[in-house]
């Protein structure tokens, strides 16, 4: 399922109601860490990979890394193929990825967050997807449809290979599928 908030209260309910003790999540856009904590505490027994390549959040969740062994930190941008490259075969090693939390400029830049989101989860192909950004959550509820397309999935499945850059297929993480 995927699953697309802003309010930061409504963004950790759901985080709640979505990671078990023993998911492997990956968090992009992790800042401070606030919400990271959260996660660690939701799954002791799994795993936390949290990325973000601001100066702030490196000597923050260096603490946090600290105080929490399932939390892995890399100081990286997520928009770079090679950041996503070196994450997919650290999760092909320990199994994949449960859960995708991707918080990326709040409200501002929808279409770099469901840029990272569609090319992260069509790689990673996580069980649940939670997406915090205002501009994506205001284009949802301010469309309509006479077509229905439904993902049960924390990734588009529907879209198969539609849209995915031929650069990208090249990648030898990408599925044969895609």
């Amino acid at each position: 399922m995927i699953n697309v908030v802003y309010n930061i209260k409504i963004y950790r309910e759901v985080l709640r109601d979505t990671i078990k003790q023993d998911d492997l999540v990956v968090e992009l856009g992790c800042h401070l860490g606030n919400s990271t904590k959260i996660m660690a505490e939701l799954a002791p027994e799994g795993r936390i990979i949290a990325l973000d390549k601001s100066e702030e959040a490196a000597q923050s969740m260096n603490d946090l890394t600290s105080s929490y062994a399932n939390i892995k930190f890399l100081k990286a941008d997520v928009r770079l193929h090679e950041t996503l490259e070196k994450v997919a075969k650290r999760l092909k090693e320990q199994g994949g990825c449960d859960v995708l939390s991707i918080d990326l400029g709040g409200g501002h830049y929808p279409d770099t967050t469901f840029k990272v989101f569609f090319i992260w989860s069509s790689t990673l192909r996580p069980r649940e997807t939670i997406i915090r950004n205002r501009g994506l959550l205001d284009f949802l509820h301010s469309s309509t449809s006479s077509e229905i397309i439904k993902s049960q999935e924390g990734w588009l499945e529907s879209s198969g290979g539609d849209g995915v850059p031929p650069r990208l297929k090249e990648l030898q993480l990408w599925s044969t599928n895609i």
